[in-house]
C-alpha cells in the first residue's frame, strides 16, 4: 500500500469503468453499475483490512487471500446468498482479467484471484415480498414531516405501484412523469428499453407534491431534474435507499412483527408488485410487460413463490378429492376412477 502517490490501481479502476466496460465490452449502464457496486464493496473491505483508505490501495493489496476473506464476509456478515456471492466474484474476475492485461508484471498475484472458483450449491433463493399489511405498516411508520420523510414515502409508494427496478426509479426525471390523466411514468430499463407504467391518482399526487417541494430555482432545466435526490441535491444511490428502507423497517416492525423475520431490500418491492398482480388474476404476459422482463419465463417464478396461489390452484384442480369413503363404486369428484384418471 503506497500513500504517497497515485496508485496504479486507482488509474486502472478509472480506465475499467470509463473505457473498458462501456466501449470495449459494450456493457449496459445497469451492468456497469452492478460491477461498480461489487468493486466498491470489495475495495472498502480491502482498505479496512490494511487500515487505510481506498485511494491508498495498490494492485498487490488485492491478492487471492483477501478476495476469499471478502467472499466469506459477504456470506457471514452481510448474509448474502451464494448466488450474490458468485455475482460479486464474477465482477472481481472481470476486473482482474483487465488488470492482468494492463499490468502483466502483477500476473502472479492476479492469477491467484482468477483461480478462485465459484461456489456450488447456488439455489434459487426464496422470493421475499411484502404482504399488504406490511406495506401499510411501513408507509405509516414514515414521518413525512421529517427531513427526507416525504421523499422516502413517495419513493416506496412508487416502487410498490410500478414494480420498477430501483435504478429505474432513481433515474426518473421530471419529464418522465405525467401528472395529468392518464397518470404514468416513463421508465428506462435494461438494454435501453423504455416502457410506460400507469400509476394511481394517489401516487401522482405524492409525486406532484414532492416535485413542487424539491424543484429549486437553481435548476436550469427543471424538466431534466431528478425526481428523487439526496440532501445535497444529488442523485440518491441504491445503497442510500437500502439504508433508508432498513431504518423504516426497524421502526415499523413493532406494528407488523413479521417484518423482522424477513430479509427485505429495495428489490422486494418489485417482487411484491408481481405477486399482488398475480393474486389479482393478471396474466403472465401482462405482468412481464409491466415489469419489463425480457422473457415471460422470468415472470413465471412468481407463481412458485406464493403459498396462497398454490392453495388456490390446488382447490381449483381437486376441490373435494379427499373425502370420507363410500360403499360401492370408487367415485372421485363425481366421476369413477377411470374417468378421473383420464382427466389427469
Amino acid at each position: 500500500m503506497n500513500a504517497r502517490k497515485p496508485t496504479e490501481l486507482g488509474r486502472a479502476v478509472r480506465r475499467f469503468f470509463e473505457e473498458y466496460l462501456p466501449h470495449l465490452r459494450g456493457m449496459s449502464i445497469h451492468t456497469i453499475r452492478s460491477y461498480r457496486d461489487a468493486l466498491v464493496l470489495f475495495l472498502r473491505f480491502a482498505a479496512a483490512a490494511v487500515h487505510g483508505r481506498i485511494e491508498q490501495l495498490d494492485i498487490t493489496d488485492l491478492h487471492a487471500e483477501r478476495v476469499v476473506q471478502f467472499l466469506e464476509h459477504l456470506e457471514t456478515v452481510r448474509r448474502n446468498s451464494i448466488a450474490t456471492r458468485n455475482a460479486r466474484l464474477a465482477a472481481i474476475h472481470t476486473f482482474t482479467r483487465f488488470l492482468a492485461a494492463e499490468h502483466p508484471e502483477h500476473l502472479a498475484t492476479l492469477q491467484g484471484v482468477l483461480a478462485i472458483p465459484f461456489k456450488r450449491g447456488a439455489r434459487e433463493a426464496p422470493i421475499e415480498y411484502f404482504e399488504s399489511t406490511e406495506i401499510a405498516a411501513l408507509l405509516q411508520s414514515i414521518d413525512r414531516t421529517a427531513p427526507g420523510g416525504a421523499r422516502d414515502y413517495t419513493l416506496f409508494a412508487l416502487l410498490f405501484n410500478t414494480g420498477a427496478r430501483i435504478q429505474e426509479i432513481l433515474n426518473l426525471r421530471v419529464c418522465d412523469v405525467r401528472l395529468e390523466p392518464p397518470y404514468q411514468v416513463r421508465l428506462h430499463g435494461k438494454g435501453n428499453n423504455v416502457r410506460l407504467c400507469p400509476i394511481w391518482p394517489g401516487t401522482a399526487r405524492l409525486l406532484r407534491s414532492l416535485i413542487t417541494a424539491e424543484l429549486s430555482s437553481k435548476d436550469e432545466n427543471p424538466a431534466a431534474a431528478l425526481v428523487f435526490r439526496n440532501q445535497r441535491g444529488g442523485q440518491l444511490t441504491r445503497f442510500g435507499v437500502r439504508y433508508r428502507l432498513q431504518k423504516h423497517l426497524a421502526a415499523s416492525a413493532c406494528v407488523a412483527p413479521t417484518l423482522g423475520d424477513k430479509r427485505l431490500h429495495p428489490h422486494a418491492f418489485r417482487h411484491t408488485t408481481a405477486i399482488h398482480l398475480l393474486k389479482a388474476g393478471v396474466d403472465f404476459a401482462t405482468i412481464s410487460q409491466w415489469l419489463g422482463h425480457a422473457s415471460v419465463n422470468t415472470t413465471m417464478r412468481y407463481a412458485r413463490a406464493d403459498i396462497d396461489l398454490k392453495r388456490a390452484a390446488l382447490a381449483q384442480v381437486f376441490p373435494d378429492t379427499v373425502g370420507p369413503p363410500r360403499a360401492g363404486r370408487l367415485v372421485i369428484d363425481g366421476a369413477d376412477l377411470g374417468g378421473w384418471l383420464r382427466r389427469l
